[in-house]
């Protein structure tokens, strides 16, 4: 479905695609990101959620069914390399500029720039490591998959790079996380603007001990994209997690509520 107010914009449309299976995340989430999207997105856009169940998403939203398993990357399926399948050709009829996007973010302000930085290329978050391995060796060149953007109908190459190499692709000692492989099968890459998207567990919660006295810190201004990898979820930040180490320990961040709404 495209949502948009100028039919005339329609040959400027993009996709916004997300996906959702098993139990985490439920449709309140997918919801809350589509009503975000057409708050801070300023053109016309059709929004995907890629799902193994549908019930309670909003009707605006547009759902196809989970991709078959590849048959080679392990009986857990549906899991995080779906994220290589929806780069196949022809994959839901998506065609043109396509960001995908997890579901445990925060949208904070206009994201039209995603669409027009380095058009027609590849882009990811560079990803984030630990502040303490930082002081001991550069950060590496690795993308964070919470929000990538491709070229849907132009990026098969991605595609045909996991299904040639896919015994490979699970090994752990030479891809540590699909991201890493998704990565190297981009080729060329370029990464977010740093000042775009912040991540809430190494920018915005406190380092121990002023974690378990004050709430996480609001992310700067210009910042457009909250990522919560990992744990905390949105939801339970908002309440507080108690993290499965005290200096993970994150006090209840009622400024989320304020934005993550429908």
């Amino acid at each position: 479905m495209l949502r948009g107010n100028d039919p005339k914009m329609a040959d400027s449309s993009v996709n916004i695609v997300c996906m959702k299976w098993g139990t985490r995340y439920p449709s309140h989430y997918v919801n809350v990101l589509h009503n975000a999207i057409g708050r801070n997105l300023s053109r016309p856009f059709r929004f995907l959620c890629i799902t193994d169940d549908p019930t309670d998403l909003l009707p605006e939203v547009e759902h196809c069914p989970i991709p078959d398993n590849p048959g080679v990357v392990g009986p857990d399926w549906p899991n995080v390399f779906v994220k290589l399948v929806i780069t196949r050709d022809g994959f839901a009829g998506l065609s043109g500029p396509t960001l995908f996007l997890d579901l445990d973010l925060l949208i904070l302000g206009p994201i039209d720039c995603f669409f027009d930085y380095h058009p027609g290329e590849y882009c990811i978050i560079h990803n984030w490591i630990e502040r303490r391995k930082q002081l001991f060796r550069a950060r590496p060149d690795i993308g964070n998959s919470s929000i990538f953007r491709f070229e849907a109908g132009g990026s098969q190459h991605i595609y045909d790079t996991f299904i040639e190499e896919i015994e490979l692709v699970t090994d752990r000692s030479i891809y540590p996380t699909e991201q890493a492989f998704l990565t190297y099968a981009m080729k060329r890459k370029h990464y977010w603007p740093e000042a775009w998207v912040k991540s809430f567990k190494r920018h915005c919660r406190r380092t121990f001990p002023l974690n378990l006295l004050l709430p996480p810190k609001q992310p700067p201004a210009d910042t457009r994209f909250l990522v919560f990898h990992g744990f905390p979820d949105p939801h339970t930040a908002i309440e507080g997690h108690p993290g499965k180490r005290i200096h993970h320990r994150v006090l209840p961040t009622p400024w989320i509520a304020d934005r993550w709404k429908l």
